[in-house]
């Protein structure tokens, strides 16, 4: 591993133990006992809605998060996945899981805005 990537790892750690967090969190929250009121109900059918689909979320940022820190050890993190090229650090450290360079994300986006 490069050795400018030591202090994203370390941020790409943190976030991954926050993230860990969270879902154990909003997991307690799901199963947490429910009211007996129907107008109750609904609402925390509503609020289970919202926690499922957070829960959904950092459970993909936690996938991305793996597949930088095994990029990392494999020393392909920071590489382009599309056309190789190296990405800026400033980019990475923007976007910790970034795995395409400006280039190649803009062209991603673009094709799937059509």
């Amino acid at each position: 591993m490069k050795e400018e990537y030591a202090e994203l790892q370390s941020l790409l750690l943190a976030k991954r133990e926050e993230l860990t967090a969270r879902l154990e969190r909003l997991k307690d929250n799901l199963t947490s006992g429910r009211s007996a009121d129907s107008q109750e109900q609904a609402q925390e059918l509503e609020n289970a809605e919202v926690v499922d689909a957070l829960g959904n979320e950092a459970r993909l940022e936690l996938s991305k998060i793996a597949i930088a820190l095994e990029q990392m050890k494999t020393d392909t993190y920071g590489e382009c996945v599309n056309c190789g090229e190296e990405i800026p650090l400033a980019r990475l450290k923007a976007y910790l899981f970034a795995d395409r360079c400006i280039r190649c994300a803009t062209a991603e986006e673009q094709r799937s805005a059509r």
